[in-house]
């Protein structure tokens, strides 16, 4: 048996530069996966959303590459990448090769006031995970060009006047199938994040063309293009479609507040959109424009207020027998078609990869503001409140009945299968002569 290495001083080391990512991709990702390798091209993806969100372009260009690298084209100010005299260093080793670093952190007007990009990590991890980077980027009258190859930097910043319009950023790179076990990532995926994106930042046009993938119509590249002019209103319109219980109704507030009283307060931008159908049913939450799959504060508000609103309004009308039981909030979910979209000046993430958020003030406001909205609703449309909570109501009762007729069918089957295994303690005997037998 070979001799175990000693545990002492020289045991403990730690990992350095590219290797942070390289050798442990999944605790910034989620996954050394497919999924991880996913979660990637959306950082980059994320950094351009924040530059258009703040008013600097209103265009993103996706391609999926044949080779399976990836570029993202935006027409926002481009990254700032020359030298930083605060920190004594280029802004593009600050960006590309510094985890923790970015245009994210102090407070100010300079800075993006509601961002995707929280951490710093994003563009910086994705480089590190790549086989090979190179950034375009147009700015101050300058095309600057940067080359990386598995983390590393080949030949420094180059720099060179132009004289175009344009502004931008354009990040080319595939992810290095050494990091991801798996780095074909489906069009599907794509298609998905990108729609989902021009929901919830109305106005904005991503572009998405798929080299792998080719278009029955004309043997081409597939292409195709989001944008919603109305933001998520106009996604739960598409959504319910045209024989919804009640038109969309969409609602928008701001507040203001802490997670904890010593805590400074924090500024949040909340906007909902939502009808009532008997055909469709729906739950989606977005903070920062990144998609909730898991919820927390926004779904936790939903639950509270949707379900306060229309047990006050049964209760006030009198639309519940003596002696029901109240509604719950599966009851509203099954005719509910909802989008939320959400925005804070400071965000706890559950981890990197964003898909709950947890801050108590968040969901305070968002259940305050629904609550008031709700409340503004059934006042001024007393016939869609009737309608809504009328529906509500057959839910509980069809759920109950339903539950009641199982409890019926388990108890009846289960009696059955006593039965049986008591007449298996009978056992015929083996014998031709019937008059001999017991059974």
């Amino acid at each position: 048996m070979a001799k175990k290495q000693e545990y002492g001083n020289e045991s403990i080391t730690s990992l350095k530069g590219a290797d942070r990512v390289r050798k442990r991709p999944a605790v910034i990702f989620g996954s050394d996966g497919v999924e991880g390798c996913a979660h990637s091209i959306f950082e980059i993806v994320s950094n351009s959303i924040d530059e258009a969100r703040d008013g600097h372009g209103d265009t993103i260009n996706v391609t999926r590459c044949k080779d399976g690298s990836v570029i993202v084209e935006d027409f926002g100010r481009g990254m700032p990448v020359d030298w930083n005299n605060g920190e004594g260093r280029y802004n593009w080793e600050l960006l590309f090769c510094e985890m923790y670093a970015g245009g994210k952190y102090g407070e100010g007007e300079d800075n993006y006031e509601f961002s995707l990009g929280l951490n710093g990590l994003g563009l910086c991890a994705t480089q590190y995970a790549s086989a090979w980077m190179t950034a375009d980027i147009y700015r101050d009258g300058c095309h600057y060009h940067l080359d990386f190859k598995k983390g590393e930097n080949v030949g420094g910043l180059q720099k060179e006047p132009y004289k175009g319009r344009r502004t931008g950023s354009i990040i080319h790179w595939k992810p290095d199938d050494e990091v991801f076990t798996d780095i074909d990532v489906p069009g599907s995926y794509y298609k998905d994040v990108l729609r989902r994106q021009a929901v919830v930042n109305a106005g904005l046009t991503l572009n998405f063309t798929d080299e792998k993938e080719k278009d029955p119509a004309t043997g081409k590249a597939w292409k195709e293009s989001w944008c919603y002019a109305h933001g998520i209103a106009d996604y739960v319109a598409e959504v319910a479609g045209e024989d919804s219980l009640t038109p969309v109704y969409s609602c928008e507030s701001e507040a203001s507040g802490r997670d904890r009283e010593d805590q400074p307060d924090y500024k949040v931008k909340m906007s909902a959109a939502f009808c009532f159908s008997n055909k469709v049913q729906m739950l989606e939450y977005y903070h920062n424009s990144s998609w909730l799959e898991h919820g927390g504060s926004p779904e936790h508000a939903v639950r509270t207020a949707f379900v306060y609103q229309i047990n006050k309004y049964l209760k006030e009308k009198n639309l519940y027998k003596k002696g029901e039981s109240a509604i719950s909030f599966q009851d509203v979910q099954d005719c509910l078609v909802y989008v939320s979209s959400s925005f804070s000046t400071r965000t706890s993430y559950e981890n990197q990869t964003k898909k709950a958020i947890t801050n108590k003030f968040v969901s305070q406001a968002m259940t305050d503001f629904l609550k008031h909205y709700l409340e503004v609703y059934f006042l001024e449309k007393p016939e869609e409140a009737q309608k809504i909570c009328q529906q509500v109501l057959v839910n509980k009762q069809s759920r109950e009945h339903a539950e009641k007729t199982r409890q019926s069918i388990k108890k009846t089957l289960t009696t059955q299968i006593d039965l049986a295994n008591r007449v298996q303690k009978f056992v015929d005997c083996r014998t031709k002569d019937a008059s001999r037998r017991e059974l």
